[in-house]
């Protein structure tokens, strides 16, 4: 229960109070144990009535508040608007919360300004209308989201700094490496027979390991990018969009003759270029895993489940590698976390976790399932609408 709806149960049990006629002690019960300011005024906005924490919110006396009005506590640059808004709300008394949708402030006895939240309540009495002021100091709450306004403001800077090193460490590191790879093949082609097999073998090791970075840096770069570099939600058919990742990998799949199978997926609104990247991902892993002299064969399967009224696309991705013991289910979406050595498969380590920082993008899911030696099934969840309260997907140029 919040702020404002623990004033309202306040506010409406004063009401109940008043109505029933209860003893006055009880009214001054409820009224002095509150843990909000209250203040009482009547039609010439003169002061009546002041609990103990508006004392404290205030630094006013009991006696000092009485000899007060209602505008005393408004600001100076406010206070002749005051008197009319006060004049209109007993012309129309109702019970209302102010200042939504702009910024209220107090002014205390010693001139310093805070902001607050109020409600305000008319109390029908014998010698005319008063008005209970239900006033909350939000001064922590306002220093709380002027920090995190600075914080999403120093992120945004951060961000907009890697965006930037990323794009430098693209050509700065890459230039490089193709250079280093294009003379090493050079000079492999014009002295590689008058090399011995010591020198040949350097040769193409220094080669090997100019791939290898390469291949590093542009999963690097994939990785930090998820975020950044989007095309925004659209509702999306996952079918065609599993296709087009196949289509990447139309070589892989002829040099293994592997088997891939795409069933019909649900439409969902999602970021089209990374759902094809996690696509591309998660069967090109399927085939790299592959168990020797038996024929690869992807699935791919989708289907949609009601989950307390919220719809959700689930896609599983099966194949019959070689599968891995489901003690490393987390471990494998970690970046540079490889369960096999260098030798035996190639890659980076950071193709799952790409896998994983996409899905989390689109507010979903990813997990696998696994028995050694039978193959593998990852589960990707997603809603197959975008929440009106996620955040807007940041777009890049």
């Amino acid at each position: 229960m919040d702020e404002m709806t623990r004033l309202s149960a306040r506010v409406l049990e004063l009401e109940r109070l008043l109505r029933e006629r209860e003893e006055n002690d009880s009214f001054r019960l409820v009224f002095n144990s509150a843990p909000y300011g209250m203040v009482v005024s009547d039609e010439s906005g003169r002061i009546v009535m002041v609990n103990p924490r508006a004392e404290e919110m205030f630094g006013y006396s009991a006696g000092e508040f009485k000899r007060r009005r209602i505008e005393d506590l408004v600001p100076p640059a406010l206070r002749s608007g005051h008197a009319g808004q006060r004049h209109h709300f007993h012309r129309a008394p109702s019970i209302r919360s102010m200042g939504a949708g702009r910024d209220l402030y107090a002014c205390r006895r010693d001139g310093t300004e805070f902001p607050v939240e109020i409600a305000l309540t008319p109390l029908p009495g014998e010698n005319g209308m008063l008005v209970l002021s239900s006033i909350i100091d939000i001064s922590r709450r306002k220093l709380g989201e002027e920090e995190l306004v600075r914080y999403s403001k120093r992120l945004e800077r951060s961000n907009a700094e890697l965006e930037s090193f990323a794009s430098v460490a693209s050509h700065d590191l890459q230039e490089p490496l193709r250079k280093i790879r294009m003379m090493g093949e050079r000079l492999g082609a014009i002295a590689g027979e008058s090399l011995d097999e010591q020198a040949r073998d350097y040769l193409g090791r220094m080669i090997r390991a100019g791939d290898s970075m390469h291949r590093l840096i542009r999963d690097l770069l994939a990785f930090s990018r998820v975020t950044m570099r989007t095309e925004g939600f659209t509702p999306v058919d996952l079918s065609a969009t599993a296709r087009d990742a196949l289509s990447a990998l139309e070589l892989l799949v002829e040099e293994t003759g592997a088997i891939i199978v795409v069933d019909d997926l649900p439409e969902v609104e999602v970021d089209e270029a990374q759902m094809r990247q996690l696509f591309q991902n998660l069967i090109g892993n399927a085939l790299k895993f592959r168990r020797a002299g038996v024929v690869p064969r992807v699935e791919v399967t989708g289907r949609v489940e009601d989950r307390a009224g919220d719809l959700v696309a689930i896609v599983e991705v099966k194949d019959n590698g070689i599968g891995f013991d489901e003690r490393y289910s987390e471990r494998i979406f970690l970046v540079f976390q490889r369960l096999h050595g260098k030798t035996e498969f190639e890659g980076t380590g950071i193709g799952l976790a790409i896998c994983k920082k996409i899905v989390e993008h689109h507010d979903g899911r990813i997990h696998a399932r696994s028995t050694p030696g039978e193959g593998a099934q990852f589960v990707v969840e997603v809603p197959v609408r975008r929440k009106p309260d996620s955040p807007a997907a940041p777009h890049s140029a």
